[in-house]
């Protein structure tokens, strides 16, 4: 049995369902399946959004970057399928002329109306584009214009997926500082990107102690020959360390030229920034070969699977379009990780908005895209994607060195530790310790100097001990000094000699006009010199002074006697003596007769006794007790004056004493005299500038001979003195001490000391190494010995140096002046109580004087009467009168008169009774 069609319905349909219920059910399948917009649908609609790209597609850079998004937008895309949003980049090539991509970003603005323009390459480029992005409110992205002139903090449309060169500056300078290098040449290309960066070279450069001497400037047109030219010029120059900072294509040209020009080899020293690392921008094999020995700087980038899957893939990328690119580059992956951020960001701003997302790049749309693009953070191929400020912050980057075609990593830097030779490693105080030991130009492991300096030395004649020049070899004090203080420098330093004949001013010259790098010798320290060129300290005592012949003609001179006491004191003792005598003769006038009678007699009596002290010759006897205290002083000072003139007189006459010809150089200029200086020194531009000397007078000597010849009687040219720095007056001294003396003022000089260019970073260590030479005593006693024996005890030279100096100005007043007060006050003490006592015992007779109507003069004349009478109530007196009254007789008195010759026999008996008796009291 057939089963019907209702049958069959019902076996294939579940349940039992009516007629009318299958039609409704089919219906509903049909529905389902036919009519569009009912149910449940398996895709989105996908919203596309323009993004602009400018790039130099015939560059390595342009082309790598092009791939490199390509497969940016594939591997987005494939590992966010769900996204809403898609980028479509529209490329424009801008042929590397900045008219080019302005053009064609106007273009993208205004008619392809794109949300954001990833590019310009180059720095220049960028530099309009972003300005027509900040008008129209479009994000300006670059992962390639490095330049430090574009500043995303100036652009505010404008953000850098990149680093700016100027966060390697710091790394260069540790480099140089570590190396001790003092000055880098800067060769780079004449371009936005080259530019910009070199003020933050010089800058960092200087936080060193290291200089840049000359900048050499590539413009990108220059032909080899141009280039060859240049580098010949700065090989003339004896630089010696070289910083490249260029693109791959000029670059590249040039250290083939500079390997031709022999620049290559040992003894040089080449950095380069981060454009010429082949992780940045891959230069060729034979390139490669031409810079060993480089040493440069990269940002670091960490390695991943990701970053090595893309690699392969990108190879494979590469042959499945025939591209002539040779490799990756940093560059290309940050235009990778470019092209992450922008679709990111599009996606978000289209989620949170809900807008027409073409529409993203105009007015406020265009800034939350940007907002939302600067605050992504996220790993990808070239590490962690931050921005800081609108670009991407560098935290470590490598040091590699070219040796065997490859780049060599030797070491890191970061800004919080400096360099490590580990990524994580500690850092080190010596950075030369902390890097493996690179590999310099010659294969060496020798670190090349700053340059191979020319030292200008002078040629001399005389007084080798401080220079002598053989050939191109130098020896003596002042060269000593100089290699010692070479050994003291932390870094090597290479130089060669170069001998100069003429002035010492002319040869510092020499440096001013980039003839010699340094001048060794003993050149004088002083300011005229130093506006044009820089001085170490002095490794010399310093000063000026003055040489004359010294004389012994003391002991011919016929008022020698006078010689002992200055004049002040002779006037003073004269002094002293008659106020001393007046003193005594008051006191004993009215009591002593030796100190009575004419007028005459008195006043000689005064001039004798005091005098007579002298050799305490007096006869006269003194009665009184202040006489005699006044006296007792007196003798005592009148001691120690003749003790010391007769030592000082002995001195004289016994002692030979060498008196210099001439004290004073103004007196000799006064008089004519003639002057000698050294020769080629600066002392004849003294004499003539500061003391006004004519040229006429000064003659230029050479030798120690000369110096002997020229001060030596009898010499037709004989000068009075020489006018020399200290050291060399010394050294002439020790070698003529009996005949010559320094005498004179010294002025003051600097002492000697080694001279470079002007703001010459190695002055500063030259000066530290000399302070260690200085310093070390046993080094300096052992230099010294070498040269010089005025150092030395030379006790027939120290004998003449103790005359010279043995002599001084005769005895002063000030020397005795505490003897004439003690005496000038026991004598005023004597006076004031001798004439208070006169007073008192006369004061009757004096009130009535007094009292009277006479005149002054006619009172005082009166008082001088009293005084001039005899005090016969004086013992003196008293014990005179009762002798003499004893000798007489009654009997003799009524005798009968006597002859003349018995009246003269009793008369002189009489007197030398008297005289008798006196003479024993």
């Amino acid at each position: 049995m057939v089963p019907t069609y209702e049958n069959a319905k019902t076996l294939t349909i579940p349940g039992s369902l009516t007629m009318a219920n299958q039609k409704r059910f089919l219906w509903f399948i049909f529905i389902v399946l036919f009519i569009p917009g009912i149910g449940p649908s398996t895709t989105k609609e996908v919203i596309r959004v323009p993004v602009g790209v400018v790039l130099n597609l015939n560059s390595s850079v342009g082309a790598m970057a092009e791939n490199c998004m390509t497969m940016a937008l594939d591997d987005f895309y494939a590992k966010h399928a769900h996204y809403q949003t898609r980028l479509s980049l529209l490329t424009r090539d801008s042929k590397n002329d900045v008219v080019s991509a302005a053009f064609e970003a106007l273009h993208l603005i205004n008619i392809e109306r794109v949300s954001a323009i990833i590019g310009p390459q180059s720095s220049a480029e960028a530099k309009f584009v972003i300005e027509l992005g900040r008008r129209n409110h479009v994000p300006i992205i670059s992962f390639s214009a490095t330049s430090p002139s574009l500043s995303p903090s100036h652009s505010s449309f404008f953000i850098r997926t990149a680093f700016s060169d100027s966060a390697q500056v710091e790394a260069i300078a540790a480099i140089v500082g570590a190396y001790g290098w003092l000055e880098v040449v800067l060769i780079y290309e004449d371009t936005e990107y080259g530019n910009s960066l070199i003020p933050y070279l010089v800058d960092a450069f200087q936080q060193v102690g290291a200089r840049v001497p000359y900048r050499s400037v590539i413009p990108p047109h220059y032909n080899d020959r141009e280039i060859l030219k240049e580098l010949n010029h700065l090989k003339s120059t004896r630089a010696r360390i070289f910083l490249v900072h260029m693109t791959a294509s000029l670059g590249s040209k040039l250290f083939l030229l500079a390997s031709k020009a022999g620049m290559m080899t040992e003894g040089y020293g080449w950095i380069v920034t981060e454009g010429l690392s082949t992780l940045l921008d891959p230069v060729g094999s034979r390139t490669m070969d031409s810079m060993q020995g480089v040493v440069g700087v990269r940002p670091y980038i960490p390695m991943s699977k990701e970053l090595e899957d893309f690699v392969l893939r990108m190879k494979r990328f590469r042959f499945r379009k025939s591209s002539k690119i040779t490799g990756v580059n940093l560059f290309g992956l940050w235009a990778y990780d470019t092209v992450w951020a922008l679709a990111m960001a599009v996606e978000k701003v289209g989620i949170a908005s809900r807008v027409d997302l073409a529409s993203l790049g105009t007015g406020d749309r265009g800034q939350n895209l940007l907002e939302a693009i600067l605050d992504l953070k996220f790993e990808n191929l070239s590490g962690n994607f931050r921005l800081v400020k609108g670009q991407l912050e560098a935290s470590t980057f490598e040091v590699f060195n070219v040796i065997g075609g490859k780049e060599r990593i030797i070491g890191y830097w970061n800004q919080m530790k400096g360099h490590s030779r580990k990524l994580n490693g500690a850092a080190k105080l010596d950075v030369r310790k902390t890097l493996e030991k690179p590999i310099w130009p010659g294969y060496t492991t020798d670190i090349p100097p700053t340059k191979i300096l020319t030292i200008g030395v002078p040629l001399k004649q005389g007084f080798n001990e401080f220079l002598k020049v053989e050939k191109n070899k130098i020896s003596g004090f002042s060269a000593d000094i100089f290699f010692a203080a070479v050994k003291q420098l932390p870094f090597s330093l290479s130089y060669e000699f170069s001998n100069f004949s003429g002035t010492y001013d002319e040869l510092l010259y020499q440096i001013h006009l980039q003839k010699y790098d340094v001048v060794v010798g003993d050149a004088t320290i002083i300011a005229d010199r130093s506006l044009y060129v820089d001085f170490t300290l002095p490794y010399s005592e310093s000063g000026v002074s003055m040489i004359v012949l010294t004389e012994d003609g003391e002991r011919n001179s016929l008022w020698i006697f006078l010689k002992p006491l200055s004049l002040g004191l002779w006037l003073t003792t004269g002094v002293a003596f008659i106020f001393t005598g007046f003193v005594i003769w008051l006191l004993e006038h009215r009591e002593n007769t030796e100190f009575r009678g004419p007028r005459q007699q008195q006043l000689g009596m005064i001039f004798w006794f005091s005098f007579s002290t002298l050799v305490f010759a007096h006869r006269e006897k003194v009665v009184n007790n202040w006489s005699r205290f006044v006296l007792i002083i007196w003798v005592f000072v009148v001691l120690i004056l003749t003790q010391s003139y007769t030592a000082s007189l002995a001195s004289m006459l016994t002692v030979q004493k060498l008196q210099p010809a001439f004290t004073d150089i103004k007196e000799i200029q006064r008089n004519g005299y003639k002057v000698g200086y050294q020769n080629n020194s600066f002392i004849k531009g003294f004499l003539m500038e500061h003391l006004n000397f004519d040229e006429t007078q000064l003659v230029p000597l050479v030798t120690i001979q000369d110096y002997h010849n020229a001060l030596s009687r009898g010499n037709k040219n004989r000068v009075a003195a020489i006018l020399d720095e200290v050291p060399y007056l010394k050294l002439f001294l020790k070698k003529n001490c009996s005949k010559y003396t320094m005498v004179g003022p010294t002025y003051k000089t600097d002492g000697f000391g080694f001279a470079f260019p002007s703001g010459s970073s190695l002055v500063s260590y030259m000066s530290r190494a000399i302070l260690n030479v200085t310093q070390d005593k046993n080094q300096m006693d052992k230099l010294q010995s070498t040269y010089f024996d005025y150092f030395d005890n030379q006790p027939a030279c120290e004998d003449q140096s103790a005359k010279i100096s043995s002599e001084g100005p005769s005895l002063g007043v000030y020397s005795f002046g505490g003897l004439f007060i003690i005496a000038g006050v026991a004598s005023m003490v004597a006076l004031l109580m001798y004439m208070y006592h006169f007073l008192c015992s006369h004061w009757p007779a004096l009130r009535t004087i007094s009292s009277s109507e006479s005149r002054f003069w006619e009172k005082l004349v009166e008082v001088a009467k009293q005084f001039d009478k005899k005090d016969l109530t004086s013992h003196q007196f008293k014990q005179t009168e009762s002798r003499v009254h004893a000798l007489d007789t009654p009997d003799e008195g009524l005798a009968a008169a006597p002859g003349a010759n018995d009246m003269q026999n009793n008369s002189a008996g009489t007197h030398k009774i008297v005289e008798n008796n006196l003479g024993h009291e």
